[in-house]
């Protein structure tokens, strides 16, 4: 019996700075744009948005490179 679980990762698609709120949303199946918000809305306020950015995209590793098949290869060597 094999049991997959998420894992969280920093986007390497939806990313404006390090991918952390990409990374976010696709683990939690929300827009970016309302994980971006947040995080903006909590830095302005006095909240630790800030401080927790800094601290994820240091944490928390980045979504690792899909496999590329032959083709995609040989096409780029070309």
């Amino acid at each position: 019996m094999s049991t997959e679980y998420k894992r969280l990762y920093r986007s390497r698609k939806e990313r404006m700075f390090a991918g952390v709120c990409g990374g976010l949303a696709e683990y939690f199946g929300i827009d970016p744009t309302l994980v971006r918000l947040f995080f903006v809305f909590a830095a302005l306020f006095g909240g630790p948005g800030l401080l927790a950015y800094l601290i994820i995209m240091i944490v928390v590793p980045e979504e690792p490179m899909e496999q590329s098949s032959p083709m995609v290869e040989a096409e780029s060597a070309e």
